[in-house]
């Protein structure tokens, strides 16, 4: 026997396990406001980017500074508001107000820098290339002085109203988005303040004519353009006659217009909403945006009658208001813009029975902007025109600056037909524009509806309900964008027609919500939020995962617009800890970090900007081998899963399944082309083709698909 050692015996400590990732943990998340940012940075990429014809690139250009406004008068000024109430908050991040202000604070004026440097030294250089010139003042000759100083006298000068403000005229109302002079003057011995706005009803950019030889030929085929802010800044002395005009200093607002309705108090919700409007126009500040050299004594004098603080002050040494350049792309010049297409007409050539006739056999896929409209005005065309329809009901969203939808229900209700119309009075920015489209349904005798209490109508319904010989029978069409055609043009969408019984009991389920005092709490084949909506989604991600612990296959791909709810994101992180393959195609917010070790390495994350604006909304789920796949109106944000009406779809029809997943699922998650992937320090990176390999464009891919493919 050996001897005993002296040396203590060795235990070795058995191996802890991983102590469970805390998935609330702000590490885990990407800052709401932040993300905006890199959404919209991805869209000056394109501005950026030589593969876009060059007005092309402008629009992204001019999107990119409409983005900002919006941003601003919604999200910052949101911020601010919670700030200067004391109302302080922590984001999922773990960022609180304070602190998420001055992120964006910076990060917004970087992108701005960024606009202008894109403008200067690469898109304007490119179109003077193209003949396409943009004069500055020291640019003028004598005779483009003399051009434009008659022009400012016949077409600029009528429209002008100096207002002084001094203690006997009172600092003048500023409307948002104006751009305006605050100009300096001596008078009476006294220096003196005035302000001139500069019309928003007129064009931005002037065209000086070009000069002609004796011949009449003309010498140099080139558009030259003038500022409309440079034409008045050079004659803005004719409006002050008598006085010395010492300088004229631009400056441009951008005002709070998150609309807030105390709707458990309002007895009339569309006085309300138009009573709100009203208040609007008196936003506060969210941003007061004003030229490199301004004086600091004008500054002073701009802050203290707008009454706001340093903070929404940002001085830019460029043009103000890029927004405005999407005049440029109507410029006639078809060489420097995306090759047009002709869309696929759905119902092109039928009668009106034959449409009815068709969806009761067969469910119908639409895709826009690859399909066309016309495929839902011939729907509800049909619908007014067929006399065996009794009843028509709509929900309208965004609805646009002329529709036809409105006549034709109109027109139906002319007929006899019951028509019922929800017509969403706060949809933002579009408040005003439904107000006069809902009385002008409401003169008519139609039935409408205003919206619902607390929540947004965001779903976008049309049931049509006809007389059969077999009895009553219902069709529908369920799509993911609003029922717009100007958008349908632009705006990738998917509108689903179906007669399926189940899907339309559920349809017509939700008009009795919105328009009556329906109060189910579940619903058959429909996914509706605030109802089910929340809960259907995690209950489906969770039967993924116990597929996935079974050895059954499983896998997710969601494509929506934003996934910012912490929830959403908690359950999803869960899905990915259990082994679920995940690949998400989100346009444009996403709180959720990729790859994270232990937590979403399964996770991959794509954002697509390219010439169509990614708009539709598809949730596959593999299901052990037996996929689903819902299409809708709802993103993963707490509104849409809480406050808003929304409705997601099955797809049942093999076909329409097939066509989705592998057609149009799979040329996203392609796309080497337009898609940047979210990397987990929550930087983007654009996907690039393997060496060797052609780049994969999915909308491209589409177009040629569409364009082969005969309905």
């Amino acid at each position: 026997m050996p001897p005993k050692s002296s040396a203590p015996d060795v235990i070795e400590a058995p191996v802890a396990a991983p102590l469970p990732v805390d998935l609330a943990d702000p590490s885990l998340y990407i800052n709401r406001e932040l993300g905006w940012l890199s959404f919209n940075q991805r869209v000056l990429d394109q501005a950026n980017d030589l593969a876009h014809p060059l007005l092309e690139r402008v629009k992204f250009l001019a999107i990119v500074g409409d983005n900002l406004d919006e941003f601003y008068m919604v999200r910052v000024a949101t911020l601010l508001k919670k700030f200067r109430a004391g109302v302080d908050g922590t984001s999922p991040d773990g960022l609180n107000t304070e602190q998420q202000l001055r992120a964006i604070g910076q990060r917004a004026a970087q992108m701005l820098d960024d606009v202008a440097t894109c403008w200067q030294e690469l898109l304007r250089p490119l179109l003077e290339s193209e003949a396409i010139r943009f004069l500055e003042p020291a640019d003028y000759t004598t005779e483009v002085k003399a051009f434009l100083a008659g022009y400012f006298k016949t077409h600029i000068w009528p429209v002008l109203t100096p207002l002084a403000f001094d203690p006997g005229h009172p600092f003048p109302y500023i409307s948002n988005l104006s751009h305006s002079f605050a100009v300096v003057v001596r008078h009476s011995g006294r220096t003196k303040f005035a302000r001139v706005k500069v019309p928003d009803k007129l064009p931005r950019f002037i065209a000086i004519p070009e000069r002609k030889s004796q011949r009449g030929a003309v010498d140099r085929p080139t558009q030259t353009y003038a500022f409309i802010e440079d034409v008045i800044r050079q004659n803005i002395q004719e409006l002050f006659p008598g006085t010395q005009v010492k300088s004229a200093h631009l400056f441009r607002i951008v005002r709070d217009t998150d609309i807030v309705i105390q709707e458990d108090e309002a007895d009339d919700l569309l006085e309300s909403v138009d009573r709100s409007l009203r208040q609007l126009r008196y936003g506060a500040l969210s941003l007061l945006q004003v030229e490199a050299n301004m004086p600091r004594r004008v500054l002073d004098i701009l802050v203290e009658n707008f009454e706001v603080e340093e903070d929404v002050v940002l001085r830019t040494s460029d043009r103000l208001g890029f927004a405005d350049f999407m005049e440029l792309t109507g410029l006639h010049r078809p060489a420097l813009k995306d090759a047009p297409f002709v869309p696929r007409h759905l119902w092109a050539g039928h009668d009106t029975e034959a449409i009815f006739d068709e969806i009761r056999y067969q469910d119908y896929l639409v895709h826009s902007p690859f399909d066309s409209f016309a495929s839902v005005e011939s729907f509800l065309g049909a619908a007014v025109k067929d006399p065996h329809v009794v009843a028509i009901k709509m929900t309208l969203y965004r609805i646009g600056q002329d529709s036809p939808l409105v006549d034709m229900l109109i027109e139906a209700a002319e007929a006899g037909k019951q028509v019922a119309v929800l017509v969403e009075l706060k949809a933002r920015f579009d408040e005003r524009n439904n107000i006069i489209w809902a009385n002008r349904l409401e003169q008519a005798g139609i039935h409408v509806v205003y919206g619902l209490v607390n929540l947004k109508t965001h779903c976008k319904l049309c049931l049509v309900v006809r007389q059969e010989p077999d009895g009553i029978r219902r069709y529908a069409h369920i799509g993911t964008g609003n029922y717009n055609a100007a958008t349908s043009k632009v705006y990738t969408d998917l509108g689903f027609f179906t007669s399926e019984a189940a899907i339309l009991d559920d349809v017509s389920e939700v008009f009795n919500y919105l328009t009556g005092y329906s109060n189910k709490r579940a619903y058959t084949d429909l996914l509706v939020a605030p109802v089910s909506l929340r809960s259907g989604i995690r209950a489906l991600i969770e039967r993924e995962v116990e597929h996935a612990k079974a050895g059954r296959p499983a896998r997710l791909i969601f494509k929506n617009n934003a996934i910012t709810d912490p929830g959403m994101i908690r359950c999803l992180y869960a899905a990915s800890q259990a082994g679920v393959p995940i690949d998400l195609i989100t346009r444009g917010v996403c709180c959720l970090r990729p790859g994270v070790p232990g937590v979403s390495e399964t996770i991959s994350v794509r954002s697509i900007v390219g010439r169509f604006l990614e708009h539709s909304r598809i949730y596959y789920f593999e299901n052990g081998g037996s996929p689903e796949i819902y299409i809708g109106s709802a993103d993963l944000m707490e509104r849409n899963l809480d406050r808003r009406v929304e409705v997601l779809c099955p797809i049942r029809d093999p076909d329409l399944q097939h066509h989705l997943r592998h057609v149009v699922l799979d040329a996203l998650l392609r796309d080497t082309d337009r898609a940047s992937s979210l990397q987990p320090d929550g930087e983007y990176v654009r996907v690039r083709p393997e060496e060797g390999q052609a780049p994969v464009n999915s909308q491209k891919v589409l177009l040629e698909h569409y364009a082969q493919d005969e309905l």
